[in-house]
């Protein structure tokens, strides 16, 4: 399977704001009164902007409406209840809070497979494990490396280690499950902030990950064959680790690849860093979403749930 996909589900918010359910265990939401009385408005701002970055790049974007009941305040990110993988497998996740369950609809999936000829054939549907309190949250929980068939997973209390090896015994992958801690000492909620896996590079903030699973994890890595590019805690807190690499067709370049990522982390990356992503990637799209990502503690990868078309 390849690395990258053309095409990505995006979920147009219509009740976004501060989520105190998510809160507990996501920090990098932050409560900010000055944001909260036109949140959904300047996120709809945000999210209409990132579209029309996202095509005039080449990329296929599908747009979901969110409802106007029942109320989902992080809509925003699909990718957290719902992914698309080839041969028409649809998953669908166990989510830690009752209000993002909420946000799971099938329909959304049939509105995909109707844009762009995605075939459903097979339902993955995990969230049988929410009465068990288990929760696998999409690729917020798994950071897949699709061409060494690998699934890397932060425990947590949103990554459920049994329901990771449940995922992979479905679509065929080993599990790589390991601790990782921001810089007080938390656990990071999902291993997207801390790690992204692109077809030619592996950014990964290798100090966070727990000493007793650094070396296994980085063997892993490495065997890969990807360029290792180390992120600092500090690049990790400017959502630096939240990108997601694109694939695209340009007509001097014919097939190429576009990382995506906000205009915080574009930021905050180093400069050795910014340059070494620039030289494995052969274009940046920099998406500014600074309300998302203040009052919904997600960046721009969070709200790419990738289409894996065949």
């Amino acid at each position: 399977m390849r690395q990258t996909t053309q095409t990505v589900l995006m979920v147009r918010p219509r009740h976004f704001g501060f989520n105190p359910e998510t809160a507990a265990s996501n920090r990098f939401q932050q409560s900010d009164v000055r944001l909260q009385a036109d949140a959904a408005g300047l996120a709809r701002q945000e999210f209409d902007a990132a579209v029309r970055a996202l095509r005039s790049e080449g990329i296929r974007v599908v747009v979901a409406e969110d409802r106007l009941e029942p109320r989902c305040p992080d809509a925003v990110f699909p990718n957290n209840w719902i992914s698309f993988h080839g041969r028409g497998t649809v998953v669908l996740y166990p989510m830690e809070a009752p209000t993002r369950r909420r946000e799971r609809r099938r329909d959304v999936a049939e509105l995909v497979a109707a844009e762009v000829g995605f075939a459903i054939t097979r339902w993955v549907d995990l969230t049988a494990h929410e009465s068990a309190n288990r929760f696998l949250e999409g690729t917020g929980s798994l950071v897949i490396d699709h061409r060494e068939r690998v699934a890397y997973a932060c425990r947590s209390s949103r990554t459920d280690p049994t329901v990771v090896h449940e995922w992979c015994a479905a679509l065929g992958y080993a599990a790589e499950i390991f601790d990782a801690h921001d810089a007080r000492g938390a656990p990071f909620y999902h291993t997207n902030v801390l790690m992204s896996v692109g077809e030619r590079y592996v950014a990964v903030a290798a100090e966070a990950i727990a000493p007793q699973d650094r070396h296994r994890v980085l063997g892993r890595i490495r065997a890969s064959a990807r360029e290792v590019i180390e992120l600092s805690q500090g690049e990790v807190t400017g959502f630096c680790g939240n990108m997601l690499e694109l694939a695209s067709w340009d007509e001097n370049l014919g097939d190429c690849s576009v990382l995506v990522l906000s205009a915080t982390a574009h930021a905050n990356l180093s400069r050795e860093n910014l340059l070494r992503l620039s030289a494995v990637c052969d274009s940046l799209l920099v998406v500014p979403v600074p309300t998302i990502e203040r009052l919904g503690g997600g960046s721009i990868r969070c709200m790419l749930a990738e289409v894996f078309v065949d």
